[in-house]
């Protein structure tokens, strides 16, 4: 089917209702690894809710919004590829609250019939009870099966640089063998994540893990190491994602701070391949 430009850049779909508590909070943290010692002060008041104020991890909202793709789009689902994440974070996010979320196409761009087309998407996430804006979420995606519609040529935002110099400093995150069927109680019930024989029949030799749990393990990595855990310094967290890891595989995250920017990379050394970058943590000044 031929991409309609004019419909998919009028799709809007307003108020969709979204509630969540502290048990979503609670496995959002552990799916990104929050919580591996059960001892550690820092880590506990993201999941533990008992005594303490229980703490958000920003990323959580790529959770809240686990389909970010109005239906009916006319695309080759089989052919889509998510190829980067954006977050603006407007207050932290709450434990627990009723949402009304807004989807929106914001554009489409024709890379022409042999390399596909770019969607950008967006959702905005707010209070239900005062319409407070909590977040808005950005996504662009690869759909490789609909170039050549006609539309204009285009590329999305900018990716961000990271600077040309070593890394500040360095994260390293041992993700579980079993990651991947943790992080999918989120929301994300794609096959590819669990099923032995979908990702055999994908070209992986075991289910992936879910690019969304590594752009939580990245955001993690930056609390630990440059925000003491202080979930309220991060107000933007943008990144590309580049290959998949393998569940079980360490997670290496370099960063480089410049004032309130940090930008970061994720790496498995192991394998020797970046799966996660040009990252980009928005702090508050």
């Amino acid at each position: 089917m031929t991409l309609n430009y004019d419909k998919l850049v009028a799709t809007r779909i307003n108020d969709i209702e979204r509630v969540y508590g502290d048990v979503e909070s609670m496995l959002y943290a552990q799916s990104v690894g929050f919580g591996r010692n059960p001892v550690d002060r820092k880590e506990l008041p993201y999941v533990y809710e008992q005594g303490l104020p229980l703490m958000t991890v920003p990323t959580m909202a790529s959770a809240i919004v686990p389909d970010m793709f109005p239906p009916g789009l006319g695309w080759d689902y089989s052919q889509v590829l998510h190829v980067e994440q954006r977050l603006a974070l407007y207050r932290p996010l709450p434990p627990a609250a009723e949402l009304r979320l807004d989807k929106r196409v914001v554009d489409v761009f024709d890379l022409g019939a042999k390399r596909g087309a770019i969607f950008l998407f967006e959702v905005d996430g707010r209070l239900a009870k005062d319409d407070t804006m909590l977040f808005t979420i950005g996504a662009t995606v690869m759909a490789r099966g609909d170039g050549g519609f006609g539309g204009m040529a285009g590329t999305g935002p900018a990716p961000h640089r990271a600077p040309r110099r070593d890394p500040d400093l360095s994260c390293d995150t041992p993700t579980r063998t079993d990651q991947a069927l943790l992080f999918r109680l989120n929301g994300d019930r794609n096959p590819l994540h669990a099923d032995p024989v979908a990702a055999i029949a994908a070209g992986f030799p075991v289910p992936i893990l879910h690019g969304l749990c590594t752009y939580g393990i990245a955001c993690r990595a930056i609390l630990q190491t440059i925000c003491d855990y202080d979930h309220t310094l991060i107000e933007g967290f943008d990144a590309r994602f580049s290959l998949p890891v393998l569940p079980g595989d360490t997670i290496t995250t370099d960063m480089w701070q410049d004032g309130n920017i940090v930008s970061f990379q994720c790496s498995v050394k192991e394998r020797n391949i970046v799966v996660l970058r040009n990252g980009k943590c928005t702090l508050k000044v």
